[in-house]
């Protein structure tokens, strides 16, 4: 009886280990992205990326240089190139980024912008000095745009960074 009475809390004991280590360990609710978000690259690194696409054509949910980059594409696909996986979507990207304003943007920094007045619609890479790297529009191709230029300082919402 008494072996019995021991194997059982024995038992016991082992099975309540296992089901804290599992609740602390095995669980999770994140995102992927959100696991890899916190990886430390070189801004110098991201923008570099995003440098090398300039000239590549505007594409309506393109991802890479070879079908080319809408703006969200060029931004995951120079993070992703630069070891950090980000959200797809600009509206992802805005509500994953931690708030920067204007005067405090870093390079590697992203640039959200309301284009049509309504919602955030826009997101480049800020490369400093006021310039940032996006694929602007349909029939255009990724450029380098000026942050203060009238157009673009009227639209500016605020920076992003991860």
């Amino acid at each position: 009886m008494r072996y019995g009475y021991f194997l059982s809390k024995h038992t016991e004991i082992w099975l309540i280990f296992i089901v804290i280590s599992f609740l602390q360990f095995g669980c999770s609710s994140q995102p992927i992205y959100k696991k890899s978000i916190h990886h430390k690259a070189s801004p110098y690194k991201i923008t570099k990326i995003a440098l090398q696409q300039v000239g590549i054509p505007y594409r309506y949910g393109g991802t890479n240089p070879k079908a080319g980059f809408d703006c969200s594409g060029l931004v995951n696909y120079s993070y992703k190139k630069a070891g950090i996986l980000v959200p797809r979507t600009t509206r992802q990207l805005y509500k994953a980024s931690n708030p920067v304003k204007r005067k405090q943007l870093k390079r590697g920094d992203m640039v959200f912008f309301k284009i049509n007045r309504r919602k955030i619609s826009h997101v480049g890479l800020y490369l400093g000095n006021g310039r940032f790297v996006h694929a602007p529009s349909s029939g255009k191709k990724v450029n380098i745009s000026n942050i203060n230029d009238r157009y673009w300082r009227y639209r500016f919402v605020r920076g992003g960074r991860i």
